[in-house]
């Protein structure tokens, strides 16, 4: 069975029935959740409230987005695009929305292969009734597991690991989750920004180069940043930028 795209969405609701409470790991159809409850008083007036797991389904709802993106590729892709985007100079081309798009769109396109062993192996059985939701969901924190500690420095693990007093690991699923989200969220970050120096490097020459000559020939009062645009807009596209920033970003993660 191959991987599809209904699978993205399987794999949403699968962590947010996780995630959200305890009671939910059960089975929603055997659990039931009302929207509303009522309760009659002695004088025979009728109140009506909002059931608690449904108040609880909501609040994972909005926790949830946070969760998958911090679990995934996405962290760094966004802050690699945002940092070559501020090194052209090009304000707000691309707009944020389209910037959002290519980096959630290639995080999907990396974690591919995790999200077809996740929807075989995992979400798949439990559909069809074979697996239990509980281990289900440690087969599927496993599997996410494996590739963020494959990505997190070890440094970063091990800072974690100190600031929680935690005892040393025996191997990578013995970490808790909560040892490894942030620290390979602290480990995006810091890779992020490093991808992104070595990308702003090339224009940050540019710009120095234009600014020198504008000084030598004293345009002291036109803006370099207004004459270094064509040119490295013109370098960009000589060199294939954008293929060659989402590929070499790509080839960054180690997955499998």
């Amino acid at each position: 069975m191959k991987f599809n795209s209904l699978s993205i969405f399987y794999l949403l609701g699968f962590f947010l029935i996780g995630f959200s409470n305890p009671l939910l790991a059960q089975d929603l159809s055997a659990l039931g959740l009302p929207a509303l409850t009522t309760a009659t008083a002695s004088n025979g007036e009728t109140t009506y409230s909002l059931s608690l797991q449904i108040l609880l389904l909501m609040t994972a709802l909005t926790v949830l987005p946070s969760l998958v993106l911090g679990m995934t590729a996405f962290t760094r892709i966004i802050i690699v695009l945002s940092i070559l985007r501020q090194a052209l100079g090009t304000q707000q081309t691309p707009p944020n929305q389209v910037l959002i798009a290519i980096a959630l769109f290639l995080s999907f396109f990396i974690m591919s292969p995790i999200f077809e062993v996740l929807y075989i192996e995992t979400i798949n059985p439990y559909l069809d009734g074979n697996l239990p939701m509980e281990i289900a969901m440690n087969q599927g924190l496993s599997v996410l597991k494996e590739f963020m500690v494959s990505n997190t420095r070890v440094e970063t693990l091990n800072m974690f690991s100190d600031l929680s007093n935690a005892d040393p690991f025996e191997d990578k699923q013995s970490i808790p989750i909560s040892i490894v989200l942030p620290a390979f969220i602290t480990s995006e970050l810091k890779t992020a920004f490093e991808i992104g120096f070595l990308i702003f490097l090339p224009f940050l020459v540019i710009d120095m180069v234009i600014a020198s000559i504008l000084m030598s020939l004293g345009m002291m009062m036109l803006s370099p940043m207004l004459i270094s645009l064509p040119f490295k807009l013109l370098l960009f596209v000589l060199v294939d930028g954008w293929s060659m920033t989402v590929g070499s970003l790509s080839a960054t993660f180690l997955v499998g």
